[in-house]
């Protein structure tokens, strides 16, 4: 891979699906780390970084396709669009990737310093994520993959998943439960 085919996205990235503390096999895969990352439409400047790394990996990668450049309408592409593909609101006016490794990513916050709380991190909260793309062509499929890079949390976000805390789910009890008694 060259520094052609990695890009680190904006701010304004969400992250969704967020398996970034233990890696997790995916329908019975190897197991690594992965994320959805949820970019804005207007979030441009990313957009076109990443069209262009997806432009290089596959120059970069002909001798995966057999010495000849695809027609890049024929590959499987990691970049898609949410209003088409997903129906969730938190997919809507954005594109997603799906990003993956085999090592774990650092995760880091606003002045690079490890988070260490596990409950710091969470599918819905943005940040600036490293990627980078690679060519494929197993048993047929042919493509481009974005590989995980590394983490850096720049605020907090709605979680996603419809998890709730303990605090919303109960309130304080000052005295033995009615059952007990």
């Amino acid at each position: 891979m060259s520094k052609n085919t990695k890009i680190v996205t904006g701010t304004n990235t969400r992250l969704s699906y967020a398996n970034i503390w233990e890696p997790k096999s995916i329908n019975g895969g190897k197991e690594k780390y992965s994320v959805s990352l949820i970019i804005p439409k207007d979030d441009t400047k990313t957009i076109q970084a990443i069209n262009q790394a997806i432009d290089a990996a596959i120059e970069e990668g002909i001798g995966k396709f057999g010495g000849k450049k695809p027609n890049k309408a024929v590959l499987k592409l990691p970049l898609r669009d949410g209003d088409i593909e997903k129906d969730d609101a938190n997919y809507a006016n954005s594109y997603f990737l799906n990003a993956s490794s085999i090592t774990a990513p650092q995760i880091v916050d606003k002045h690079v310093q490890p988070i260490l709380d596990r409950d710091e991190v969470y599918s819905g909260y943005y940040a600036r994520v490293s990627i980078s793309f690679y060519a494929f062509n197993t048993n047929g499929n042919r493509g481009v993959a974005c590989g995980l890079g590394n983490i850096q949390k720049i605020r907090d976000g709605e979680p996603l998943g419809g998890r709730s805390t303990a605090v919303d789910d109960f309130s304080a009890i000052d005295d033995e439960p009615d059952f007990l008694a």
